[in-house]
Parts: C-alpha cells; structure tokens; sequence
C-alpha cells in the first residue's frame, strides 16, 4: 500500500478520535493530553503526507498511468458492490451517493477528466448468482427476467483482444526484417553481409466515441430494486458488446465508427481472396495452405475461422458423392468448429491466424476475409 493512502487512513482515524474528545464537556487530564498529542501528530503527518504526494508524482509519471492505491482484487470487489440505482436517484433526485458507489466515483473523479457522474465499465458486467426479485410484498413468484437474446462474439472466436488504453495511445513495435542465414565454403569465409534489424509501429489510438441509452421511470427503480438494476446492467453490456463485435468486423470508418477490417482491408494490409465458388473444403484450405506458407502455423487446427450463417448452410448441404460425409464433416475435423455470425457479410468468410500476438492476424500478406459466390446456386437460377 502507498505511504500517501496509509497516511491519508491514520489521518482519518486521528479526527473521528478527536470528534469524540473534543464532544466532551469535562474531559480528563489524560484526555486533554490525549488531544494535544493527537493534533500534534496530525501536523506532522500532514508534512509527510505531502512528502509522500511528491515521491509518489515520479512514480506515477515514470509509469505513464495513474498510479493505483489498490489491488485489483479490491477495485474488482469494490466494482462489484457500484449501485447504478444510486447514480439515478442522485441525477434525479439530488440524493447523496454513498458506500461503495460513492468511493468509486470520488476515486474516477480524482483521475480527472469526468463530467457528471462517472460509472466504470465493469460496473456493466453481468454478476454471477444475481437473481430479479421486488422489494414490496406480494405473493406472485417472481422469476428471473428473460434477456433479450444477443449474438455471441464472433470477433473473439477470430483472435481479436481487447485493450484498454487508459490515457494517450498505445504502440506496438512489430519486427520487419532481421537476420539472414547464409553458409560459408571453407572457414574463413564470409557468411554474407550483416543484415539490419527493423520495425515498424503499430498505433492504437482510442479516438472513437459511442455509448448506449435507456430510460427508466422512477417507479421502476423504487419498487424493482437490485434485480431490475442486474437485468439493465447485463442488458447494456450485451449492446456495447454486440456492437462491438459488428464494428470491429464491419465497421465503416464513416459517422464515428472504426473501420472494420473487412471494408477497411485495403487499409490494413489484409489480402482479400475472390474464391468466385461455392464454399467448400478445398476453397478453405487453400487459404489454411497459404498461412502455412506464410510461416503463420503448422497445423489446420491453428487458424480461427469464422463465416455467415448461408455457407454454413451450403457447407453441410454439399454431401461427398457416395457417401453421408458433408463439406462441413471435412471442414470441421480439421479446424474445429468455426464461428457462425451474421454479424460477417454474406457470402463472406474470414480466416485469422494469431502469431506472437494479435497484430499479425491479418497482415503481411496472410489471407484473412474470403468472398465466394452464391453459397445456394440453386436456390437463385
């Protein structure tokens, strides 16, 4: 813990002490001395409490982040016990926030930057074992309430990571070029020249901004309670996440939004393969042999794999001649099971690769998104 949060606690002790002795009308000798060696003490550590402040401001700086005064098991529990019925309540009402709700906030408005009421992200995620229940008597059971039904993350199953980036913006150096082997004819002969070792920086830079509304009535929060409060906030966090999830595939880099690494493939150094045929193993593993020419993996169940819910379709349809096998049957043993997302435009398919890393999924001339024709030919003569 840092010397400047030990201080601060012993300082707090010292004035509830202090409250209550001076609260006396008669307090005794010892109580009296009790008083003066207390606020004596309270000077003092009010100079090293400043002392601590400035040794602590290099730390901070040399760190390039807000210097934590807490593990992050305690912000976790802390986050946990956020009350987003308090934020409400204090917009709508005035109310004073208080307990957890009330540390969290003081803590990101010291952080700067925030106007209103600041609410962490975590405070969105959904809480193991919450149930929804009313607060008033009532003999009805209440069940929990049914979520709305959200699609599951296709961006995850394709390699992509989520970074936060707390202030400024993030570089990833990325080698380009190293050294080369070369053999000699006897031993004092050159191997080759020396080769030069090179990067090149890959930037994050969270200049992006979106959120997500709602709008609850003041009768709902008084007579809901916690479970309406876990059902909004497991409602949010699957919007932002499902938004997410489309604009890092497709977004269209206009409006505000990133530019997904479909539209954005030109962009971002992505090879875009027209297979102009219906999907089929063959077709995919020319591009599972591509990355492995590429140095990118050694096995077919290395690549992530993730394609639109019409050329699944077609994959099982498609049976081998004389046999129960389908497309899907030979796809699938050997690159496991792929993401199926109509979040991914028709007709599309997208194959990542992780090596040493996220950045080099999809560039250096790996083959990532895959076009084909009409997966159901048939169906549109």
């Amino acid at each position: 813990m840092l010397d400047s949060v030990k201080i601060a606690r012993r300082q707090s002790e010292i004035r509830q002490a202090l409250a209550e002795l001076v609260g006396k009308d008669k307090p005794t000798e010892d109580e009296t001395r009790s008083m003066s060696d207390r606020d004596q003490e309270y000077r003092t550590n009010e100079t090293r409490y400043r002392a601590a402040l400035t040794a602590e401001d290099q730390e901070r700086r040399e760190a390039g982040a807000d210097l934590e005064t807490r593990s992050d098991r305690e912000w976790s529990d802390l986050v946990g016990r956020f009350e987003l019925r308090q934020v409400a309540f204090a917009l709508d009402e005035g109310r004073a926030l208080n307990g957890a709700t009330k540390e969290i906030v003081e803590e990101l408005r010291n952080a700067g930057g925030y106007q209103g009421i600041p609410v962490p992200f975590a405070a969105l995620e959904t809480r193991a074992g919450e149930t929804v229940a009313v607060d008033v008597p009532n003999p009805k059971t209440i069940r929990p309430i049914i979520d709305r039904i959200f699609p599951g993350s296709v961006a995850e199953r394709l390699g992509v990571q989520r970074i936060n980036i707390t202030s400024g913006e993030l570089a990833f150096p990325v080698a380009t070029a190293g050294a080369i082997f070369g053999w000699q004819t006897n031993e004092l002969a050159n191997v080759g020249a020396a080769s030069e070792y090179q990067t090149a920086e890959r930037i994050l830079n969270p200049d992006h901004t979106g959120g997500a509304q709602m709008v609850i009535s003041r009768k709902a929060l008084k007579q809901a309670g916690e479970g309406l409060e876990a059902a909004i906030r497991r409602d949010l966090n699957a919007v932002l996440g499902t938004e997410f999830d489309r604009v890092v595939i497709n977004g269209s880099g206009a409006a505000g939004e990133p530019l997904g690494f479909i539209p954005g493939a030109a962009t971002y150094g992505i090879t875009e393969t027209a297979v102009g045929a219906t999907a089929t193993w063959a077709a995919f593993r020319a591009e599972v042999v591509a990355f492995m020419q590429a140095n990118a993996i050694t096995s077919a169940s290395q690549v992530n794999l993730g394609f639109d819910p019409a050329i699944w379709a077609a994959l099982d349809d498609a049976l081998i001649s004389g046999t129960a096998v389908s497309e899907w049957d030979r796809l699938t043993k050997h690159v496991g099971t792929p993401a199926i997302s109509n979040v991914i435009p028709g007709e599309t398919a997208i194959m990542t690769a992780n090596v040493q890393g996220p950045d080099r999924a999809c560039h250096r001339g790996l083959h990532c998104p895959a076009r084909f024709a009409n997966p159901h030919p048939d169906r549109h003569r």
